[in-house]
């Protein structure tokens, strides 16, 4: 659940968006504007808020007087988050997934507004279904509302934990390393003897040029990986 701390605390914001609104009216058309606005201290705590007016400053003022009301506390591991986490808000999912340190936070705009106000630099993210801003920040609120400590855990479970071997993981950042990347290029299979390097047409690796030239001069084509005729005098 968030925490209530106090509106005087330094509170950085980022707007999301600005949306403007019209109402018919009478004598012609009412306009407001709407701001989504992330606050946050960038050392584990971050929020949002939505609010409404008839200019764009008061809008986003009352937006983040309503992000700093209640903010959401994160537990960090480091630079990074301790597990990873799935968060869903309507037909928006969003997956948070620690990195190693260095990796940087791989995210999109909401996200990773989200992410650097609470603090966090390592972390790798996707997201599934609708990327309606206003949904996908609340999957990313929802998800960061499940993270937990390791102690948390143990302390449900009634264990302890060895907090020397806690502690080093977190310097060295080796345990939450994501795997490791093949960069290798695939060999490419055997071209056709007439010089066409293209796949996956009919008749093999042959173009449609080589066929019909093939089929005026009334030779078999040759099969693929053949080795190519020698020459006539």
């Amino acid at each position: 659940m968030p925490e209530l701390l106090d509106e005087n605390q330094q509170i950085e914001s980022t707007t999301i968006g600005v949306y403007r609104t019209s109402a018919t009216v009478k004598g012609g058309r009412r306009f407001s504007f709407g701001a989504l606005v992330v606050v946050g201290d960038r050392n584990g705590k971050v929020g949002f808020g939505y609010a409404k007016g008839k200019e764009v400053p008061q809008a986003v003022e009352k937006a983040q007087k309503y992000g700093q009301r209640q903010l959401y506390v994160i537990p960090r591991c480091g630079t990074t988050i301790h597990h990873e986490v799935e968060g869903t808000f309507g037909a928006s999912r969003v997956r948070l997934i620690p990195a190693a340190p260095g990796t940087g936070v791989v995210a999109g705009t909401v996200v990773r507004a989200v992410l650097e106000l609470a603090g966090v630099k390592d972390c790798l993210t996707k997201c599934y279904g609708s990327t309606n801003p206003e949904n996908v920040l609340k999957a990313a609120m929802a998800a960061i509302e499940q993270l937990q400590t390791p102690a948390k855990i143990a302390e449900l479970r009634g264990l302890k934990l060895d907090r020397t071997m806690i502690e080093d993981k977190i310097e060295k950042g080796k345990a939450y390393a994501p795997a490791a990347i093949d960069t290798e290029k695939k060999v490419r299979g055997p071209v056709n003897t007439l010089g066409s390097e293209r796949r996956g047409r009919r008749g093999g690796n042959m173009s449609r040029r080589d066929r019909q030239a093939t089929k005026e001069s009334g030779d078999a084509p040759p099969a693929a990986g053949a080795a190519p005729a020698a020459p006539t005098k």
